[in-house]
């Protein structure tokens, strides 16, 4: 038998309320298959399983706020036989935070039933008439739009949910900031090859199918991992353990404030379509709160960018425990020398932060010299 635990979400996670289960006990799961649903101040997340067999039994219930490493369920591994599982001590339990009841109030019929073109499951329409929200001002992010318990967890959450995070955020950065000795380095890029590249590119390509220039930027970014490895992983118990696998974190703006970076998994074997294919699914789902518990614990370095919002250079703040972050400005007109001549050129400012206790500026120069010739040749990437 083993514990399936509440998953770390980031640095700046200390605990989740547990939503729903999407599983019943004695159903078979698999590794990597979604079970469950948690709120955090980043949204509701999925909580996938990483050991397949059955569920056995589930002990983490709607509305309760479990600390990270909380017990959720027992699941009985392939080959297991079948045993009676008695709930953890009382001790532990008891460190579990549950939400009081709410205090008894009519219900207006309008929250007991389902109202005209509104779906919702019976335990979504259950929650909705204990906290008091109006189904019908909620946007359903179930099958065919049907509003599920996740919806109504966060629109009773929605008042403080900014707040809660940028306070999640500020702790984490404070953290960064304290321990990790960082270092800044710049240069800017000339990208009038990628520019041309992806014109002509683009031109083979429905609207649907082109492929944005931030693209290429995350690709040549993973590809340059594969020489600078020391910058790809992780500082823990005071040593740097490098990643095999290159997940890239994409530093996504929410719609009500606050940020998250989910990853983007084998970021450097993804062709050029695929990781388009994939940056856009992230961010649709980030900025609606349909991310996974891994997109969100497994990013090994995080790459941002405030172009669009009219920064020119940006010196961003390493999330612990990654030892890394690439920043990208926006793209400028500027004189550049090219065979002895100045032209005007579409000209990018990349940065990089790194942790001193795992690398030096020697190597992040090169770092940044190495992702620099890469955008000279887009078609390689």
């Amino acid at each position: 038998m083993v514990e399936f635990r509440m998953p770390s979400l980031g640095a700046d996670m200390e605990a989740g309320t547990f939503v729903e289960w999407l599983k019943k006990p004695g159903d078979r799961v698999s590794r990597g298959e979604i079970i469950a649903v948690v709120e955090t101040q980043k949204g509701a997340i999925e909580i996938e399983v990483f050991q397949s067999g059955t569920l056995e039994t589930l002990i983490a219930k709607p509305g309760q706020k479990l600390p990270v490493g909380a017990p959720m369920a027992i699941i009985r591994g392939d080959g297991e036989a079948a045993a009676a599982f008695a709930p953890p001590p009382a001790p532990a339990v008891k460190a579990l935070e549950t939400r009081p009841p709410p205090a008894k109030a009519p219900v207006a019929p309008a929250l007991a039933t389902p109202s005209a073109g509104i779906h919702t499951s019976p335990a979504a329409r259950r929650r909705a008439a204990e906290l008091g929200i109006d189904l019908q001002k909620l946007v359903g992010t179930g099958p065919d739009g049907a509003v599920t318990s996740a919806d109504v967890e966060r629109a009773a959450a929605a008042p403080s949910a900014a707040a809660a995070m940028r306070q999640a955020i500020g702790a984490a950065m404070a953290r960064s900031k304290r321990e990790i000795p960082h270092y800044y380095l710049a240069h800017s890029i000339d990208l009038d090859p990628c520019l041309r590249w992806l014109a002509s590119e683009n031109e083979k390509r429905s609207v649907a199918e082109r492929i944005l220039y931030g693209a290429l930027l995350l690709k040549a970014v993973a590809l340059a991992l594969h020489d600078y490895p020391e910058f790809n992983g992780y500082y823990v118990d005071g040593a740097f353990r490098p990643s095999a696998q290159i997940h890239l974190g994409v530093a996504v703006a929410l719609p009500k404030g606050g940020l998250v970076a989910p990853a983007i998994h084998d970021a450097d074997r993804l062709p050029l379509p695929q990781l388009m294919v994939a940056l856009r699914d992230l961010v649709n789902r980030a900025r609606r709160g349909g991310l996974r518990s891994s997109e969100l614990a497994d990013s090994t370095i995080t790459v941002t960018s405030l172009g669009e919002q009219g920064a020119e250079s940006l010196f961003p703040v390493i999330y612990p425990p990654q030892v890394a972050i690439f920043g990208f400005g926006m793209v400028l007109d500027r004189p550049w020398v090219v065979d002895g001549t100045v032209v005007p050129r579409h000209v990018i400012s990349a940065s990089l932060a790194g942790d001193h206790r795992v690398s030096d500026g020697h190597r992040g120069g090169r770092f940044l010299t190495a992702v620099a010739q890469m955008l000279q040749k887009p078609e390689a990437l």
